[in-house]
């Protein structure tokens, strides 16, 4: 594999003077910074200079060995950039597509057909119709929930979903909406509790304040209250975030996320309960031990990530700008092993990544969005075997 498709792990990063040695003091002493470094896109922004000081530290690399995925085979064709997906029992899926906020369901023999168009999505900028969860007690309770971009804000509103929409209840609203960084990914995790992610929107500051919605993993019952154990008494699970786009757990329970950096380095981050990721005082690695680091970067031309999940012993993320799909094999414990590139540049962006309940990945392309080449076809639906 060449150098420009392996993941790179622990070089030394540029500090940006002043701002970043004063929002260091800031964290140290428990005030919030006055002032964050917004910019960049998901198509991940180049020529600029990393937030923040320090020298970047080499992660433990595990001893995991990445298999080979399967030949990815197209399930759906002809969509519109579509964003989240989310599995019902049986094995159909439920997919977001964010522009037109339709609310697709899509079997595994490949039939697609409109559940419903998402009442008062706004899609403008990286905002629209984003992520979609499926309550674990579906079974009973009939719960789906959608992440949205509104005129005023982003929220996550539920539905009673059997059949038809039903009862759309707004569970969070007042999430800070912009033309960038949303967030957007729902999951719910091995806990049962619904995790949500949210974007700064460019304005660095949010995602260090931990009164502020904005830049952070959100942890929330069905009904939208905290969940119990939750650090800070609030929604927030984890803060210091610019824009997480994937979440995912292994078997052992560890979490992990992608995040977009703004010109140096994408993160692939562990998380843990009341952890703070650093941004906007640190862009990949140099926490020294005030901000939790991430477990590995890569540049944005070769990830810009997005979707993240688990299955058969790896991490599987979605490369937006770098146009693959990464590998990260884990060990028992969770570290990670060294990313392999797959499907470079085969398919163009691609956006999310969800194991089937056959064990196969759903992965979407995202060659719609206004910063791809759409080829014929786009945008579409791959199914690729893992196993």
């Amino acid at each position: 594999m060449g150098a420009e498709e392996v993941a790179t792990m622990g070089r030394t990063r540029l500090s940006k003077s002043v701002v970043g040695a004063l929002l260091v003091a800031a964290i140290t002493t428990g005030c919030a910074p006055a002032a964050g470094t917004g910019g960049g896109t998901e198509a991940g922004a180049s020529g600029g200079q990393a937030t923040g000081g320090g020298t970047a530290t080499a992660p433990p690399v595990g001893t995991a060995q990445a298999r080979p995925p399967g030949t990815p085979r197209t399930l759906v064709e002809g969509l519109a950039v579509p964003w989240g997906v989310a599995f019902l029992p049986g094995g159909d899926a439920l997919v977001t597509e964010r522009g037109t906020a339709r609310l697709l369901r899509v079997t595994p023999q490949g039939r697609s057909s409109e559940v419903g168009v998402i009442d008062g999505v706004s899609a403008q900028g990286e905002g629209g119709l984003l992520g979609v969860a499926v309550s674990p007690r579906y079974s009973s309770d009939h719960f789906i929930f959608v992440y949205f971009t509104t005129n005023d804000d982003n929220r996550i509103v539920r539905y009673r979903y059997d059949g038809g929409l039903s009862d759309a209840t707004p569970i969070v609203t007042g999430i800070p909406k912009g033309g960038i960084h949303n967030g957007g990914r729902l999951e719910f995790g091995p806990d049962g509790y619904l995790y949500a992610s949210t974007g700064e929107t460019g304005q660095g500051e949010m995602a260090q304040d931990r009164n502020s919605l904005g830049g952070k993993i959100l942890r929330m019952t069905a009904d939208g209250k905290p969940a119990p154990g939750n650090p800070f008494g609030t929604l927030v699970w984890t803060y210091g975030h610019r824009n997480v786009q994937g979440m995912a757990w292994d078997p052992q329970g560890h979490m992990y996320a992608t995040e977009f950096g703004q010109d140096t380095w994408d993160e692939l981050n562990l998380i843990e309960k009341g952890h703070n990721y650093g941004w906007p005082v640190v862009e990949g690695f140099g926490g020294k031990g005030r901000l939790t680091d991430p477990l590995l970067t890569w540049r944005p031309a070769e990830a810009s990530p997005s979707g993240l999940a688990y299955a058969d012993g790896s991490l599987w993320a979605a490369a937006l700008r770098g146009r693959r799909l990464w590998q990260i094999p884990l060990t028992g414990n969770g570290a990670v092993g060294r990313p392999v590139a797959r499907f470079t540049g085969e398919y163009g962006r691609l956006r999310a990544v969800t194991r089937a309940p056959d064990g196969t990945l759903w992965v979407t392309t995202s060659n719609k969005d206004g910063r791809g080449s759409p080829r014929p076809g786009d945008d579409r639906i791959l199914v690729i075997p893992v196993h």
